[in-house]
C-alpha cells in the first residue's frame, strides 16, 4: 500500500480548539496552527451562518449523526473542513484530496475503498469503542427514600 491512511478520530473539544486557533489567525500573514495532522471528527456536520451584511463567517458544529467531518491541517499554516455522509469518504478526501465523485484520479473511489478497507475498519473498531464507553451507565446511585409530607386535618 503506497498511501496509508493517517487520520485519527479526535473529540468535539479537540475540533473545537482547532477551529478556534484557525480563527484567532486568519488575519495573520503566516499562521501557525497550533494542531498539523489529519483528523475526522465523527457524529457532527459543519455548518456555517454569514452575518454582519454577509461580511463575517462563523462556523459552527451542530450534532448529526453518522456525518463526519475531515479536518486536514498537514501542512501546519491552513486548516481545511469538509463535511462527509460517511467515514471512507473522509478518508479518501484526506488521503487523496478527491471527492469520491471526482473523475481526475488514475484510482477511483471503489478501488481506492478496497486496498483500504482494513484500515477503515480499525478506524470504525475505534468509533464503536468510543460509543460503547459513552453508553456505559456511570456508577449507580443509591436509592434514596424521599420524604413524604403528611396532609394536615383541618378542625
Amino acid at each position: 500500500m503506497k498511501n496509508p491512511i493517517r487520520a485519527t478520530i479526535i473529540s468535539v473539544d479537540q475540533a473545537r480548539a482547532m477551529l478556534k486557533d484557525q480563527h484567532e489567525q486568519r488575519d495573520e500573514r503566516f499562521p501557525q496552527l497550533a494542531i498539523s495532522g489529519q483528523y475526522i471528527l465523527p457524529d457532527y456536520r459543519l455548518t456555517r451562518k454569514r452575518e454582519a451584511f454577509k461580511i463575517r463567517k462563523h462556523t459552527f458544529l451542530k450534532r448529526h449523526f453518522r456525518s463526519y467531518v475531515a479536518f486536514d491541517s498537514d501542512n501546519g499554516q491552513t486548516l481545511w473542513i469538509h463535511n462527509f455522509p460517511s467515514l471512507s469518504e473522509a478518508c479518501f478526501w484526506l488521503n487523496t484530496g478527491l471527492k469520491p465523485g471526482d473523475t481526475d484520479s488514475t484510482k477511483s473511489y471503489q478501488d481506492w475503498k478496497g486496498e483500504h478497507a482494513d484500515e477503515i475498519e480499525v478506524l470504525k473498531d475505534q468509533l464503536r469503542a468510543q460509543h460503547k464507553e459513552k453508553k456505559q451507565p456511570a456508577a449507580p446511585k443509591p436509592l434514596t427514600v424521599a420524604a413524604v409530607k403528611k396532609a394536615h386535618a383541618k378542625k
